[in-house]
Formats: C-alpha cells, sequence, structure tokens
C-alpha cells in the first residue's frame, strides 16, 4: 500500500533544490521542486454532536455542519461543483489519497473501517479473526486521526446481516473498536453502518453499542419513510443515511420471466429529492446523507445505482442533489426521457425484428446524441453490492438507428435481454433509460465470461475482482485471510497471508465466480487459450504443506467446470517459489473455481503467503 504520511514543511514556499542525473556518463541537471503536502501533524478539525431543544447537529470547529455528500469514488471536483461536502469511503485501503484530495477541495471525509461478513466466512466467534481485525482499525485510527479533512469514523458497513441482527458478538466487537476509536481521537464522532433497520436492529445498536455516537443507516425503496420509522423503533441517536437512492433490483417490480424493471434516470432524479424532503432535510435525528452511488458501477445492470456513467457523464440524480444542496438548478441540466415503448410484445422469437422509441429534450435545447445498446440479462442479481461481472453487449443487434427510435434483431440466443437508450447533450450530460425483452428459444446454459489471458486471480489488492475467495471448507473457524499484506510480497506492495491456526483437521478455501457458489448459478470464465496457472508462494518458516488446485464442480452441479487440474502436497520453503499448474489440452470454457489451497494440521499452526496467481 503507498505511504500516507503526511511531512511538515518549515515555510509554505521552499528553496528549488537542483538534482544531478547521470545517464550514459552524461550529467543531467533538473529543477527538483518539493511537493507541498498535508502535515500528518496538522491541527485535525474538531468535530461534536450537539443536542439542541430542537434536535441533534453536527459541529465542526464550533461550526454547524450538515453533510451533503456522496459515497464513491466519483469526481471530487464534480461533488464541489454541485454544492456537496463530504465523501463517504467503506474501507481504508486508499484513505490517504482520498483524505488529502478532499482537503484540497475544502470537503470532508467519514473513513469507513471494513469489518467482516458472516456471508464472506468472518466469524465473530473466532477470536483470532476478531483480534485482528480489532488491530487492523486501531492501526487505522492511529494513522488518519490527525488530518484535517476527518469527519468521522465509520464503523463497518452493513457486517450485522440483512435479517434480524441478533448476533450479540458483532455488536461486541463493533463496540470494542468504537470504544478504541473514542481513547485514541476525541476529536471525531463513531458511526457504524446498518443495512436498514428491520429486525432488533435499532434495539441492539443503542443498547450494545453506547460507544457508537451515530447511527449510520443505508436505505433504498423505504428511504422516504426511514425517519418515522427509526423514531418508531426506539432510536434515539442522531442518524446519518449513509446510502440512498432509487429502489434497488430486490424490491423493484419484475417482469414475467424474472428481469428487475429499472427506473428510468428522472424516476431516479425523483428518488433522490422524494427522500431528501421525506427522511434527510430538517428532521431533528438527521446529520445529513450521503447519495449512492457518486461515481458508477454494475449492480443488476450497467446503470442502475450510477449518478455518472463510466465516461463521466453526470445524470439527472446530479441535477437534483445539487438543487437541493444549493437551493438552485444546476447551471446546465441533463436531459429528459421518457420510458422506451416496444413496438408489439416483450416476448419476441428469434431473429424477430424489435422496433422501439423514446422522447428526449433538453431543458436547455441543446442538441443530443442518442446511443442504443443490446445487452445480455444479468444471469443472477448479486446481494449487499458484492461485485457482479458485466454480461456480454450484443452489437450486431441493433439493424438500424434513426435518433430517437431503433430497429433491431432479436439475439438467436434465447432468454432476456436489455436494450438502453444513453441520451448525451453537449455539456457532458446524459440520461438513460432501459427495457427488458425476452427471446423465446432454447435456452442453452449461458456461456462463461470471455477471459483475456493473462487472467489474474490475485496480483494486488486493489485489483479488480475475477474469481473471489468465498469458498471456505473444512474447519472454518481456524481460518484467516488478509487480502492486504505488506509483508514481503513477491512483486508489488501486497500479498495474500493466509494462517491455519489449528493444530488438527484441515481448512481449504476456494476462489469462486460467481461468489458464494458451488454449481448453482451460471458464471466462471472461458480461460481457453491458457496454458499453465501459475503463483508465488512462501512458508512462514518453511516446510509447510499446501495442496493447490482449480475446478472442483463436476458434473453432477447445475453449472460444473469444465475441467480440473491439482498440483498435491507442494512444499513450501521461506522463499518465494514459483510454481505452476499444467492445462494445456484441457477444456477451459468454463472454470468457476479458479483457485484453491487446502491445508491440513501437522499439530502447529500453518502460515503461508500467495502472490501474482495468474493464468496465463
Amino acid at each position: 500500500m503507498k505511504s500516507d504520511r503526511y511531512r511538515r514543511t518549515s515555510s509554505t514556499l521552499m528553496t528549488a533544490v537542483t538534482a544531478y542525473t547521470v545517464i550514459a556518463g552524461l550529467a543531467i541537471v533538473a529543477l527538483v521542486i518539493p511537493r507541498l503536502v498535508v502535515s500528518n501533524e496538522s491541527r485535525p478539525a474538531v468535530v461534536k454532536i450537539v443536542k439542541t431543544a430542537a434536535g441533534y447537529r453536527l459541529t465542526r470547529d464550533g461550526a454547524p455542519y450538515f453533510i451533503k455528500g456522496g459515497g464513491g469514488d466519483g469526481s471530487l471536483d464534480e461533488l464541489k461543483r454541485a454544492g456537496g461536502n463530504s465523501v463517504r469511503t467503506w474501507g481504508v485501503e486508499n484513505a490517504g489519497k482520498v483524505l488529502d484530495d478532499a482537503h484540497k477541495r475544502g470537503l470532508t471525509v467519514t473513513i469507513g473501517i471494513w469489518l467482516g461478513h458472516e456471508r464472506h466466512g468472518f466469524s465473530y466467534n473466532n477470536s483470532d479473526q476478531v483480534f485482528e481485525q480489532y488491530d487492523k482499525a486501531r492501526k487505522a485510527i492511529e494513522r488518519f486521526k490527525n488530518h484535517p479533512a476527518l469527519l468521522m469514523w465509520g464503523i463497518g458497513n452493513e457486517m450485522e446481516g440483512y435479517e434480524k441482527g441478533d448476533n450479540a458478538a458483532i455488536w461486541s466487537a463493533i463496540n470494542n473498536i468504537a470504544s478504541l476509536a473514542k481513547k485514541l481521537d476525541p476529536n471525531h464522532p463513531t458511526m457504524t453502518v446498518l443495512a436498514e433497520i428491520g429486525g432488533d436492529k435499532v434495539k441492539n445498536v443503542h443498547r450494545l453499542c453506547p460507544d457508537i455516537d451515530i447511527v449510520g443507516i443505508n436505505s433504498y425503496g423505504g428511504a422516504a419513510t426511514l425517519a418515522d420509522r427509526y423514531a418508531k423503533a426506539g432510536g434515539t441517536k442522531p442518524f446519518v443515511v449513509t446510502e440512498f437512492g432509487p429502489a434497488g433490483q430486490w424490491e423493484s417490480p419484475k417482469t414475467a420471466w424474472g428481469a428487475a424493471i429499472e427506473p428510468t434516470s428522472d424516476q431516479k432524479a425523483e428518488a433522490y429529492r422524494k427522500i431528501y424532503k421525506g427522511t434527510i432535510a430538517a428532521k431533528p435525528l438527521c446529520l445529513g446523507s450521503y447519495a449512492f452511488i457518486w461515481g458508477h458501477k454494475q449492480e443488476a445492470t450497467a446503470t442502475w445505482f450510477g449518478l455518472f456513467l463510466p465516461d463521466g457523464s453526470a445524470t439527472p440524480g446530479i441535477d437534483a442533489l445539487s438543487e437541493l444542496w444549493t437551493g438552485s438548478p444546476r447551471g446546465n441540466r441533463c436531459p429528459s426521457v421518457s420510458a422506451i415503448k416496444l413496438e408489439g410484445a416483450a416476448k419476441v422469437a428469434p431473429g424477430a425484428i424489435v422496433k422501439a422509441l423514446i422522447k428526449a429534450s433538453d431543458p436547455e435545447g441543446d442538441p443530443l446524441r442518442i446511443e442504443w445498446v443490446v445487452q445480455k440479462e444479468a444471469s443472477s442479481y448479486g446481494s449487499g453490492g458484492d461485485a457482479e461481472a458485466a454480461p456480454p453487449v450484443v452489437r450486431e443487434a441493433i439493424v438500424k438507428s434513426e435518433g430517437a427510435s431503433v430497429e433491431l434483431r432479436a439475439p438467436r440466443g434465447g432468454g432476456g435481454y436489455r436494450l438502453f437508450a444513453y441520451v448525451h447533450d453537449n455539456h457532458k450530460n446524459a440520461n438513460v433509460v432501459n427495457i427488458p425483452f425476452y427471446v423465446e428459444a432454447a435456452i442453452e446454459k449461458p456461456a462463461a465470461l470471455r477471459g483475456t489471458i493473462p487472467l489474474r486471480v490475485y496480483a494486488e489488492a486493489g485489483d479488480a475482482p475475477t474469481y473471489v475467495p468465498t469458498g471456505w471448507m473444512g474447519n472454518v473457524k481456524a481460518i484467516a485471510l488478509e487480502p492486504n499484506c505488506a509483508t514481503d510480497p513477491h512483486s508489488g506492495k501486497t500479498c495474500f497471508q493466509i494462517d491455519y491456526k489449528d493444530t488438527k483437521d484441515w481448512g481449504g478455501v476456494v476462489w469462486q465466480s460467481p461468489p458464494n457458489d458451488w454449481g448453482d448459478l451460471p458464471g466462471g470464465f472461458d480461460l481457453t487459450g491458457a496454458e499453465r496457472l501459475v503463483f508465488w508462494a512462501r512458508g512462514d518458516r518453511g516446510g509447510e504443506v499446501v495442496s493447490f488446485e482449480l475446478g472442483l464442480l463436476g458434473a453432477d452441479k447445475k453449472f460444473p467446470d469444465s475441467a480440473s487440474a491439482k498440483l498435491d502436497k507442494a512444499t513450501l520453503s521461506k522463499d518465494w517459489k514459483r510454481f505452476e499448474i499444467e492445462l494445456t489440452g484441457k477444456d477451459l470454457s468454463r472454470i468457476k473455481t479458479g483457485f484453491c489451497f487446502v491445508v491440513a494440521a501437522r499439530g502447529a499452526p500453518i502460515r503461508f503467503y500467495l502472490d501474482d496467481v495468474t493464468f496465463e
């Protein structure tokens, strides 16, 4: 990980230093002007929660501070221009840069401290895992507590799960970290973030987490009534709406074949307005909010939650938020677009001609450019914001497009598809709408996504995920994974540390696509062309014996792996060693379990490291 220390400078102007570099015998003179950076010893802003006759308010260095924020990694310049004042992170991986960039723009940051989820294999009854999580939180708090852009600590995100929220061990772990934060950093409040407020969540966060100052709540379809529901559930602590936006795919109407119907961009903008006015603005317990997502991501579709398109174009949600934050309309607003209308039925035969149209206009009369796209429907929707692979685009489906109308030929493959219309003005503003349609043909098992070789399973913390280590086996309570280990990586700045902490039994972890799937869902990668799986490994002491394999799903599964291969009982040394699993001649058209390790205890705990796991 990059160092985020802040160097003290003795003055605002520094004398230029002359540096000499010798290349091929020639002395090259260059002026090196040190970059001014924020000091880690700068005075932090003092953030307090003040109780008034009307409720609660947040103050920053004595001045009232109502959070007008965005959650995500989108442009901070756009956040500032829209009238926002704060950004939220979910973890600390890139916190130093986010804090620095925010400070330069006069923005603040709620730093998220990620806590483990039980559905990802974390056990709050495993004392080693809980301690390691606590220790990582301590290091993060000590590292960033004096940064002047820090607003508060966000301790965990939806770690209590989506049901009742009655695991006392989780609440205990949250409060222990909150108590630590208050001791190490009295200048910034503590917050934990819940997935809505059903079950016993409100009751338990109040009675089991006395050191949590603020309750963060992620809410979508029911967010407009959240303030009232929170009070009725017994909520008395101040709260922040830490994620809000249009109703999610899990709470939206579906087509006859199960495809979620996505709201139009204009409907999403209205959802932001309704939530803000109903729950956030002028509510006695609300300290502000973070709109989701300040950026873009693939979740159910390519456009469901993104306030921006991948090219950086703003959508109408930005118009709504900017007006709510500033009280005035944006200088140049996004186009307005009606829902897509299909001529004829939404279920069609393969090869059929389908016509569709929209109505589009621009508030300022700017010229509009319309792009039509057909994309395969996602084979399954993820949960909890887990990473999702983007379905393939069917470029050949578009036969003819003339502005607001399109003619397409239904793909030959059966199943669900979506037709998108992307409408752009000439000021980096956009609007997007889509409609599902269905091709009535024999449905083959969906093909795996075509993997680009080399394909990395693990190369560096923060890389875009391909396979995810969610398939825990054996004595899972004894397993601990650290994907961001900076102890002597083989390359880059991090490697993967694995601990098996028992002296008996065995344990293993499978990297899966999609996550948490054992053959019931489509997914995986077509790795045709790969000749070997290469990885580097080393033991903590040397002599550790570990087995490695791929392709664990057999023909008895609905969606099996197309091939398997194994390196049995490899002996590790203290130094990095290259290992490979030969794949030449194997059918790699669907590999869903891309990597796996298995360790058997030999009377003592085992620690080993992995890096640069790649299909070549």
